[in-house]
């Protein structure tokens, strides 16, 4: 074949690809075309005695959302149906090549008995970055959200009426194409299951949520070893990629006695996460200033959608300088050294905010003075946002599922 010829068939095949994906870019589901077929065998709803005690993710409500895609036909009609297992093909890309990416959100039943969730549209945006990241298909996050309102609706006698405790929500988008290859999917499967979960930290009797005795610190182990992520890596993305291989490091932190790790890159040992939270620390810095700092989106950590929040409010406080930029192992064990370090903690969907009282540092033991003083700082942010999730609060983060 000639050059010429060769380079206009080339053409051809970008600007069919070109296409395609533009397709995938404006064509979406609707949340007014979900169709919703009844479960017929509803399964046991745990009861109120037994909601402080649901394990995170073990039990699952009567119904799902589901919404298939094709490169030839494009979104088809999103459906809520029964609770049930998935048939896909065992060559699913989802299955060899991790293409896929998730969610995850809570909706909460509030002291005036309305069920809401806690900013979902943040989640909503995210997830259809991660697919943009993936060559997933892309669809609108307001149809998405408007789905899940849907599903919520279905199945609101799920939401638990004990405080502390709320309905986890799952959006997933997985690649289902029936071949082998290294490739965007030409199939596709969203869906979306909800869960109830108990309090991530667990009360004893005669305890409230509120108290700073049910606020159970966490230790670290600060990973030299292993790396979560990297410059130009998925580490700002919610894709499975990045869980699946931190389970051996997380076993090996575990057998050292520590809770979870703490994330570092590179030669000066950068901080960036903590687990699956972002990382914040309270400290007076080298300029002497009260500071709330935490590491900046540059790729390497998840734009958390708790983080963007606490950093929201901090700010609103104006009680000290809040700060996103990088620091390092030995910033933080300069400022244990001079007593600067007052409070360190995580901050995630699950736990809202998670203190830590020590690090494990090239065997040392760092003592972290969080709870040395009550944890107020963290404890503030954590019982603020509480406050508006289960709508203490009216504050125009938390969306009415009916709405």
């Amino acid at each position: 074949m000639a050059f010429a010829q060769l380079l206009r068939c080339n053409v051809k095949v970008a600007a069919s690809r070109s296409a395609q994906w533009s397709v995938r870019g404006l064509s979406s589901f609707k949340a007014s075309d979900v169709n919703v077929e009844q479960t017929t065998t509803p399964m046991r709803k745990p009861t109120i005695d037994e909601e402080p005690d649901l394990p995170f993710g073990h039990v699952f409500s009567d119904h799902m959302l589901k919404a298939e895609w094709s490169d030839k036909g494009g979104w088809a009609t999103p459906r809520i149906e029964a609770y049930g297992n998935l048939s896909i093909s065992p060559a699913a890309p989802a299955l060899h090549y991790a293409v896929e990416v998730f969610e995850g959100l809570k909706a909460y039943r509030c002291v005036d008995g309305k069920i809401r969730m806690f900013r979902p549209m943040e989640n909503m945006k995210r997830i259809a970055r991660s697919c943009e990241r993936s060559r997933l298909p892309s669809f609108s996050p307001d149809e998405l959200l408007g789905s899940i309102k849907r599903l919520l609706q279905v199945d609101r006698d799920w939401v638990p009426h004990t405080p502390g405790c709320s309905l986890y929500v799952r959006p997933t988008v997985i690649g289902t194409s029936k071949h082998l290859g290294v490739s965007a999917p030409n199939e596709s499967l969203l869906f979306v299951i909800t869960s109830p979960v108990g309090p991530y930290f667990k009360q004893k009797k005669g305890e409230s949520a509120g108290d700073s005795v049910t606020f159970k610190p966490v230790k670290l182990l600060a990973e030299t070893k292993y790396v979560r992520a990297w410059p130009g890596g998925v580490g700002d993305s919610k894709v499975g990629s990045n869980y699946g291989p931190t389970i051996h490091p997380q076993k090996e932190a575990e057998a050292k006695g520590c809770a979870q790790l703490l994330w570092l890159f590179g030669e000066k040992e950068q901080i960036t996460e903590v687990g699956t939270m972002n990382m914040f620390m309270y400290w007076t810095n080298p300029a002497g200033e009260e500071e709330l700092i935490t590491p900046p989106l540059n790729g390497l950590i998840l734009p958390g959608v708790t983080r963007k929040s606490l950093l929201e409010l901090a700010r609103e406080w104006n009680i000290c300088k809040v700060t996103e930029a990088e620091f390092t192992m030995a910033d933080l064990v300069k400022g244990l050294e001079e007593g600067r370090v007052k409070e360190i903690f995580g901050a995630g969907t699950a736990c809202v905010v998670c203190p830590v009282d020590g690090i494990q540092y090239h065997g040392k033991e760092l003592h972290i003075p969080t709870m040395d003083t009550g944890a107020k700082l963290a404890i503030r942010l954590r019982n603020a946002l509480n406050d508006i999730q289960y709508g203490r609060t009216p504050h125009e983060w938390a969306v009415d599922i009916d709405s």
